[in-house]
């Protein structure tokens, strides 16, 4: 990934569009560039369209429903307008699901093709799988989430369909929002600490009375059932590095997997006892 600054031209200080092209390109290769439309135009500070948008990073290979179904519908309940997914693959089951949140206007789903292009890395660490590009363009999706929802969306969270930032002291993140704001400061970055939820340990099983009360047709759907896995592992401090944030989206520049590149002053530990992050991997 790379950020491509340029200077703008006498003249010219409100482009419409541009291009980027090769400083090798032959002649024709110039001709043949694309013009790209310069979004952001028009600032804003208020009258947004959603309140909270979430940033999928990335989908691949994906085909964990019950858990997507459970995670989208967490995020309703907690305020949230817009989910941003960027897909690579996924299975007929995951597509349905992806359709039918689509329609409903609470998903948009944003082709992410990269294996046609490049050789991705399918690993988050390096030297267990290189490649041309990290872990399917995690960054660049997010950075691209960062950009295209700057001026649409009050706030936006980054976080995986396996994590869901609760409140411990609110019902939803629009209570939320003014405690931290009041705790620490306005238009930040919220840093929430990792709490994972293995799910190796789960809950005792139901017993045959409660499963029909409960949902008895979620064992036909495939994937992970959050409800399950009650028990989390002990916080240690390594874990600090696996945070994810709610940010005011006009306040950041570049984007990393977990928070902002070169924060200053922007970011903030929330207390774990007013909100944390749940993992369940």
């Amino acid at each position: 990934m790379a950020d491509i600054m340029c200077p703008l031209p006498s003249g010219c200080e409100n482009p419409s569009h541009i291009t980027v092209t090769s400083a090798a390109a032959d002649s024709e290769e110039k001709h043949e560039k694309q013009i790209l439309e310069v979004k952001n135009q028009n600032a804003k500070r208020d009258s947004f369209s959603y309140n909270f948008t979430v940033c999928f990073s990335t989908m691949f290979d994906f085909k964990n429903v019950l858990q997507l179904v459970q995670s989208l519908e967490m995020l309703q309940l907690l305020g949230v307008n817009r989910v941003v997914i960027y897909k690579t693959s996924n299975s007929p089951e995951t597509q349905r699901i992806l359709d039918y949140y689509t329609h409903k206007g609470l998903v948009e789903v944003i082709p992410w093709p990269m294996t046609r292009f490049l050789h991705v890395s399918r690993s988050w660490l390096p030297q267990y799988d290189p490649g041309d590009i990290h872990y399917f363009g995690q960054i660049p999706a997010l950075n691209d989430c960062l950009y295209r929802y700057m001026y649409q969306s009050r706030y936006i969270a980054l976080q995986d369909v396996d994590e869901l930032i609760l409140p411990q002291s609110a019902n939803s993140w629009l209570e939320l929002l003014p405690q931290l704001e009041k705790n620490y400061g306005r238009d930040r970055c919220y840093m929430f600490e990792n709490f994972v939820f293995p799910t190796t340990v789960a809950r005792p099983p139901p017993s045959p009375d409660n499963l029909t009360l409960c949902c008895p047709s979620w064992k036909f759907v495939p994937g992970q059932n959050i409800l399950h896995h009650l028990y989390h592992e002990p916080n240690h401090k390594i874990l600090f590095s696996n945070f994810k944030i709610i940010v005011n989206p006009r306040a950041a520049v570049t984007l990393t997997v977990h928070g902002v590149l070169n924060p200053g002053n922007l970011c903030a530990w929330v207390d774990r006892s007013i909100a944390r992050l749940y993992h369940t991997r």
